[in-house]
């Protein structure tokens, strides 16, 4: 009996299947970093259809796309020695998939580690209000250091945010009561504002009605037609401060002119 013909069709079987398990189909974001004989073989392969001819060939899947790393709480004192429990997110991609292989071992959980010592070394040189008002600079710098230690495993650190400050109840309380301070200086300030003002518009009306004296008996009359129209019972009737001063003066001058006589 002649075994070449099934010999041959099962050989021809398995070579195709080993052909169709060595063909791999990379997405648009990912990338194939080819090791023959645990030798990385040139660039990166990808994306669409590549061949991975196993056992002398593996091959390490790289994703492209933009990740975003949350770093865990972290305790920090300040420079003005205020406790605080700060936690940031960071947010980066790999730009080359080989370095990403080759030179660290798991490029996001050391990118995490190191952004955890980073924060605290960072934001421990800042005061609490430098913390609070300038953080787009504080993001700034993170994201620069970060940037600088991850470039040699092909990673791009493209944006740090520092994302929340827990601060002490009692730390909460004193700044309530700071701002509470603040607005009420603020208050006081802008009622004595008005209180200048308004002295400043009542002398001006004052040296206005001396030049014309006529000008306040028009000013009564307007006052009594507003009272009038209220119905009020009581009139409330303005005697100028020189009609009491003639009548003093009259008095005190008749006992003279009489002792004269």
């Amino acid at each position: 009996m002649d075994l070449g013909f099934p010999v041959v069709t099962v050989a021809i079987v398995i070579f195709v299947i080993y052909v169709l398990s060595s063909i791999k189909i990379l997405a648009e974001y990912e990338r194939g970093v080819i090791f023959r004989l645990g030798r990385l073989m040139g660039t990166a392969k990808g994306p669409g259809v590549i061949l991975v001819f196993a056992p002398v060939d593996r091959i390490v899947r790289i994703s492209l796309r933009q990740e975003a790393l949350e770093v865990p709480p972290q305790d920090i004192i300040t420079r003005d020695n205020v406790t605080l429990k700060v936690n940031a997110v960071i947010f980066l991609r790999v730009v080359d998939p080989n370095k990403a292989v080759v030179e660290v071992s798991n490029y996001v959980y050391q990118t995490s580690q190191f952004a955890q010592t980073t924060l605290r070394s960072v934001l421990g040189e800042q005061e609490l209000d430098e913390l609070l008002a300038h953080r787009d600079k504080i993001n700034l710098r993170l994201q620069s250091i970060l940037d600088t230690h991850t470039a040699p495993w092909g990673v791009k650190v493209s944006n740090v945010e520092v994302k929340q400050v827990d601060m002490p109840e009692s730390m909460l309380r004193a700044m309530a009561k700071q701002a509470e301070a603040e607005r009420e200086k603020r208050s006081k300030i802008i009622h004595a504002e008005g209180e200048f003002s308004a002295a400043q518009r009542l002398v001006d009306a004052a040296k206005l009605l001396a030049t014309e004296p006529v000008s306040v008996q028009l000013r009564y009359l307007q006052t009594l037609t507003e009272i009038g129209v209220e119905k009020n019972t009581t009139v409330v009737f303005p005697v100028p401060v020189d009609f009491f001063s003639g009548i003093q003066k009259f008095l005190g001058g008749t006992p003279a002119a009489t002792k004269a006589g």
